[in-house]
């Protein structure tokens, strides 16, 4: 068994709601988003990102806007809706739940 594919496995289990507590914060770039997820580790590329993005938005839990940008074309700033925030309070309750129930099975290790 190869355990980069476990551990890649795991992190695209999150990566929905990394990104909506990322956006709790206020509207962001996907490339804001993507430097914030790389610096906690979840290693992320705009291949992988606007899909989730578009399916977030799709659902009602992400809107956007364009920014005309001076040095290019415009700019999609993503933000949570109302029914976003309440999505990412209930996720945040499971996430709670789930890390203690794993914890609960796992051997401490020295």
């Amino acid at each position: 068994m190869n355990i980069e594919n476990t551990k890649a496995q795991m992190r695209k289990g999150v990566l929905e709601y990394c990104i909506l507590s990322t956006l709790s914060d206020g509207e962001a770039y996907p490339s804001d988003i993507i430097g914030k997820l790389k610096e906690a580790k979840l290693i992320v590329v705009e291949g992988t990102l606007y899909p989730l993005l578009t399916r977030l938005k799709n659902t009602g839990l992400l809107a956007y806007r364009w920014e005309e940008s001076r040095s290019g074309p415009p700019r999609k700033y993503y933000k949570l809706t109302e029914l976003g925030s309440k999505f990412l309070k209930e996720l945040d309750v499971t996430w709670n739940e789930l890390q203690k129930a794993v914890n609960s099975t796992r051997k401490k290790y020295k």
